[in-house]
C-alpha cells in the first residue's frame, strides 16, 4: 500500500495534489489523467500554464482554436485535477481564469492507505 502525505489535498477522488505533484490512484482517475495528457493540445494549455495563468480567450489564441474549443479542452484538464480555474471580473462580465501549479504525474498502481 502507498502512504500519501499530510501536506497535500484530495482535488478529487483519487487525486492528490502534493508540492506540485499530482499523485493519481485507481484505475478510472488513472484514465482520465492519461486521457487529458494524451491530446497535445492540452499538453501544450499545461505547459503554457507551468509558467503564468491565463483567460480562455488567451488560451484560444495560443491553441489556435475558437474559445468554444478551447474551453472543453479546460474542462477535460480540470477534470483531471491538472489545472484550476476561478473567476474574476472583466470588461464584459466575468472571466474564466486558468492556472497550474503541477509539475509533475504520478501515476500509483496499488492501492493507497
Amino acid at each position: 500500500m502507498v502512504k500519501v502525505g499530510s501536506e497535500g489535498r484530495w482535488t478529487k477522488p483519487g487525486i492528490y495534489e502534493e508540492n506540485g505533484t499530482l499523485i493519481v490512484v485507481g484505475d478510472e482517475y488513472i484514465q482520465r489523467v492519461v486521457q487529458a495528457l494524451a491530446s497535445p493540445t492540452r499538453l501544450k494549455i499545461l505547459r503554457y500554464l507551468m509558467d503564468s495563468e491565463a483567460d480562455v480567450g488567451q488560451i484560444a489564441n495560443i491553441i489556435g482554436q475558437s474559445k468554444a474549443n478551447a474551453s472543453a479542452q479546460i474542462r477535460k484538464l480540470e477534470e483531471a485535477g491538472l489545472i484550476r480555474t476561478s473567476y474574476r471580473p472583466g470588461q464584459r462580465g466575468v472571466k474564466k481564469i486558468c492556472k497550474t501549479d503541477i509539475r509533475e504525474v504520478r501515476l500509483i498502481l496499488t492501492p493507497v492507505e
